[in-house]
């Protein structure tokens, strides 16, 4: 059983970071730090209950952290190798290989 829950958590990270606005969020938070959801929806083309939605999902797979601070909700990103992945990906998208990666 806990393999089963293995793949289900792979298979929710895979799926909230196969949207451009959650791969534009972890890439704020990785670069910049804890935001609370005004200062991202200052930053995106999006109305705050959409960028709300979008870290539900991102919460929710546990690629992020929220905490309450008064009124503000804080995001902070929980799983920097989600954006380092992001990176891996990047270099490949321009190289044969990933410079960062290593062959198993």
């Amino acid at each position: 059983m806990a393999g089963e829950q293995v793949l289900e958590s792979q298979i929710a990270v895979f799926k909230a970071l196969a949207h451009p606005t959650r791969l534009k969020i972890v890439e704020m938070l990785a670069r910049e730090g804890k935001k609370c959801v005004c200062e991202l929806v200052e930053r995106l083309p999006f109305d705050q209950s959409t960028v709300s939605k979008h870290l539900a999902v991102l919460r929710e797979a546990g690629i992020v952290n929220s905490t309450k601070e008064g009124l503000k909700v804080i995001y902070e990103l929980r799983m920097g190798c989600a954006y380092q992945f992001m990176q891996c990906i990047e270099q490949l998208a321009g190289a044969p290989a990933c410079a960062r990666c290593t062959v198993l």
